[in-house]
C-alpha cells in the first residue's frame, strides 16, 4: 500500500509555527521602522573648510595650480598631476606635452 511507503505528512500550520512567524514578521516590521526614525541629535562640531571646491568634481578641493587662467581649466585634476613640483615639471610643460601627444595620436589614425 502507498501509505507505508511515505512517511506521515506533518502539518505547515502548527500553533508553534504559527506564533514563531508572526514573532518573525513583528521583529522584521519593529527593525524596519527603526531604519527611518529620526536620529538622537549628535553634538555638533564646527569645522572651518576654507578650500575651495572644483567645479568639474565638486566633491573634491581644487587643485591650487588650476585657478582657472588657462583655456578650458575646471579644475579637473583627480590624480594631482598639477602638484608634482618636485619633478621639475610646470603646468604649462605638461599642457605642451598633451597637445603634442593629442597630435601625434591624431597623426597615427
Amino acid at each position: 500500500s502507498a501509505s507505508s511507503v511515505f512517511p506521515p505528512v506533518l502539518s505547515i500550520t502548527t500553533p508553534l509555527n504559527e506564533t514563531m512567524m508572526k514573532v518573525a514578521a513583528l521583529a522584521l516590521l519593529a527593525g524596519s521602522a527603526a531604519a527611518f526614525a529620526p536620529a538622537a541629535p549628535a553634538s555638533r562640531t564646527s569645522v572651518a573648510l576654507n578650500a575651495e571646491k572644483s567645479a568639474s568634481l565638486p566633491f573634491l578641493n581644487r587643485p591650487p595650480l588650476l585657478d582657472g587662467s588657462m583655456a578650458g581649466d575646471v579644475g579637473f585634476d583627480p590624480l594631482g598631476l598639477s602638484n608634482i613640483d618636485d619633478v621639475g615639471i610646470d603646468l604649462y610643460w605638461l599642457r605642451e606635452a598633451e597637445i603634442k601627444h593629442a597630435r601625434v595620436a591624431m597623426l597615427a589614425v
